[in-house]
């Protein structure tokens, strides 16, 4: 709240001639019946604020939509219905996307969230918080073992008991530091594989949108393609940008700007 008048005032100084037209915003966690968290309300005021201010529209959307907005761009993925994953430390869950944009909660972890999971792990090898950057560039050209088992039933998956396990291992002194954080992505893939196969086996949508800022480690992408490929998935991955994975603000502005165009040409 304190930083955003200030970004304001900066964004006015490094675009000055740019006529505003619209504004688009962030107003509940997901896009479902009484999806509510205070944090959004800070968002939502100041995009109500401005539309105020400036006589603009303010079109509200979802964090989650925004994610999968992001996504998508130059992803790749062909128009039409398509599944899409949202990993991230707040959220790990399955949904149908339909062409209208309604987003439909298929599945997802039943515990712990993947970027929980990451960040656990990390933090217990002694990395600071965040954890995924760092933990990412100490499993760097080490191979798994598979030393920690993946859970995965239908479409929900867990992460509580490979977190115990992995706390095990860390506590036994048995493993490096870097084959412990190797073995986390292997858990990933592994995990994430299953659940996708699960959920396009279920719903016979081949086409799979992968978001949010676990999605935007590399080394999460090369381990979960190397394992779609020894199982032979039945499922196609499409993964945006790195940068846009974990930035959804890149999708809201996407959203606003799509529901802009379609009422001014109208």
């Amino acid at each position: 709240m304190q930083n955003l008048p200030e970004l304001m005032a900066q964004l006015r100084s490094d675009i000055p001639d740019t006529e505003f037209v619209a504004v688009a915003a962030s107003f509940t966690p997901r896009d479902v019946e009484g999806s509510y968290m205070p944090v959004f309300t800070v968002g939502s005021g100041m995009a109500q604020s401005i539309g105020a201010a400036m006589s603009i529209p303010v079109y509200q959307t979802n964090h989650q939509s925004g994610h999968v907005a992001a996504a998508k761009l130059e992803s790749g993925i062909p128009e039409g219905e398509h599944l899409a994953l949202h990993l991230s430390g707040g959220t790990t869950e399955v949904l149908l996307c339909h062409e209208n944009g309604k987003l439909d909660l298929l599945g997802g972890s039943s515990d712990l969230h993947a970027g929980q999971f990451v960040d656990r792990v990390g933090v217990k090898l002694g990395l600071g918080f965040p954890a995924g950057p760092a933990l990412e560039e100490l499993a760097e050209g080490i191979e798994p073992q598979s030393l920690v088992g993946a859970k995965c039933v239908g479409m929900d998956c867990s992460f509580s008991g490979a977190e115990a396990q992995m706390m095990r291992l860390i506590d036994s002194g048995e493993y490096s530091k870097e084959q412990l954080a190797a073995e986390v992505y292997s858990v990933l893939a592994r995990t994430i594989e299953k659940l996708l196969s699960n959920a396009a086996k279920e719903t016979q949508v081949k086409n799979v949108l992968l978001a949010g800022g676990v999605v935007s480690s590399n080394r999460f992408r090369r381990e979960l393609l190397a394992r779609m490929k020894r199982q032979r998935s039945p499922f196609r991955a499409f993964f945006g940008k790195p940068e846009n994975s974990g930035d959804n603000a890149v999708g809201v502005a996407m959203i606003g700007y799509e529901a802009y165009t379609k009422e001014t040409d109208k």
